[in-house]
């Protein structure tokens, strides 16, 4: 089926074919009274209503009068395969409790892993598909998401099998993360080199996981809690060595609460991305800005967790670091699913300008996740996954928040029903 979605009050294509930077992230590559043609699930053509409707006809036209189209949201940092809440540590927060003192007590991820490893994979995957479409009313099409719940074999495969049950609705587009150095399971406290060496063996396994299965062809991750108390550089250093011996790509989760080093250390190891980046350093916001990393701000957690302190995004982006957004949606720092929320956080509080936070949550963070050249923006050849928003001027998707705009979503080309 040929479709053309014509009459747009602004077309966001959000074009490029790297990752923008410098003024390019300034550049949304509005179109006014743009439309957008696209048979079964790739985009055909991009351009004014008058040129589209002249040289093309449709089997399906969607009149976007008065509104925006833009690239469906690409959130490239989740946690979103868990079982169980954290309820009481939301309490526990507000009454004065920091995040690292909750996780010493053995809560914080620990009380995740706990819930997780008790859930069967049906439960596992009920719970996600529902917070993964409630995603997809708010305008994420493409989701990373992270195992790390499980701190063993048997529950980390249970996060990945989830996942896969979660691809067989036919709707969904996931990149797969191995985080099983997310933390120090309790039977390993105190020696933490030896879970290490267990995060190496599963390396492998993860691998192999999803190498088995011939339909799936997205890049796979491994990813580190690179953190005080957590996982040393040196340590994180081992786990990337042996993720590239085995062809995956290499994240990292570094400077959430204090700076090891780790910035530069991923960026040495090639890392796609690096996450959090809430006490990064100027110098090696410079090492950042030097390479082909992208950096992932994460801007919910720090407003979930009532922090006054946000990642330096301003000075990164004026640094000429390419920049993504994303939710880390997750039960204890980040319960967020929305895309726009982040976008209107940054915006205030970190003070990127709406063109920049667009750029930012779709084309950067599909180049985050290594899918820049599928989706992320609305260009000939790609992927057909656009939002109609209800608002005539894409800045409203920032600017506005406690409502969601987002009127329509088709994914693959396809309308999702629960928008």
């Amino acid at each position: 089926m040929k479709t053309i979605i014509h009459n747009a009050k602004q077309v966001i294509t959000c074009a490029g074919d790297r990752p923008k930077r410098d003024e390019s992230m300034r550049d949304v590559g509005m179109i006014e009274n743009g439309a957008v043609v696209f048979e079964r699930e790739t985009i055909t053509a991009v351009g004014t209503t008058p040129e589209i409707v002249a040289s093309h006809s449709a089997d399906q036209m969607i009149d976007a009068s008065g509104k925006v189209v833009c690239p469906g949201f690409v959130d490239c940092h989740t946690h979103a395969v868990y079982a169980g809440d954290r309820l009481d540590e939301f309490e526990q927060r507000i009454q004065g409790k920091t995040y690292m003192e909750i996780m010493a007590a053995g809560g914080g991820i620990n009380s995740t892993v706990r819930a997780t490893r008790a859930a069967s994979v049906n439960d596992l995957s009920t719970q996600s598909i529902r917070r993964l479409h409630r995603m997809l009313r708010l305008g994420t099409t493409t989701f990373e998401i992270k195992t790390g719940y499980g701190l063993d074999w048997d529950t980390e495969k249970k996060m990945f099998d989830a996942m896969q049950m979660e691809l067989e609705t036919g709707l969904l587009d996931i990149v797969p993360t191995f985080l099983g150095a997310h933390a120090v399971p309790p039977e390993y406290q105190g020696r933490t080199n030896d879970y290490v060496d267990l995060v190496c063996e599963m390396i492998p396994r993860a691998a192999h996981y999803w190498r088995l299965d011939p339909l799936i062809n997205v890049p796979i991750f491994v990813d580190v809690f690179c953190e005080a108390g957590v996982f040393s550089v040196e340590q994180s250093q081992c786990i990337w060595e042996t993720a590239r011996k085995h062809g995956m790509g290499i994240k990292a989760h570094v400077d959430e609460f204090k700076s090891l080093g780790g910035v530069t250390a991923a960026v040495e190891a090639d890392a796609i991305s690096v996450d959090h980046l809430d006490v990064t350093t100027d110098e090696e916001i410079r090492v950042l800005a030097a390479s082909d990393t992208i950096g992932v701000i994460l801007p919910t957690v720090n407003f979930n967790l009532g922090s006054t302190h946000y990642a330096n995004a301003r000075g990164m982006i004026e640094a000429g670091a390419a920049v993504a957004l994303a939710t880390d949606l997750n039960p204890g720092s980040a319960p967020c699913p929305s895309m726009p929320l982040v976008m209107a956080i940054a915006c205030r509080y970190q003070k990127l300008l709406p063109a920049e936070a667009m750029n930012a949550a779709t084309i950067n963070a599909a180049y985050a996740i290594g899918m820049g050249d599928h989706v992320g923006s609305i260009q000939v050849g790609k992927q057909a996954d656009i939002l109609i928003v209800d608002a005539p001027d894409y800045r409203a998707l920032a600017y506005e928040f406690g409502v969601n705009l987002v009127e329509r979503v088709i994914k693959r080309g396809v309308l999702f029903e629960g928008s």
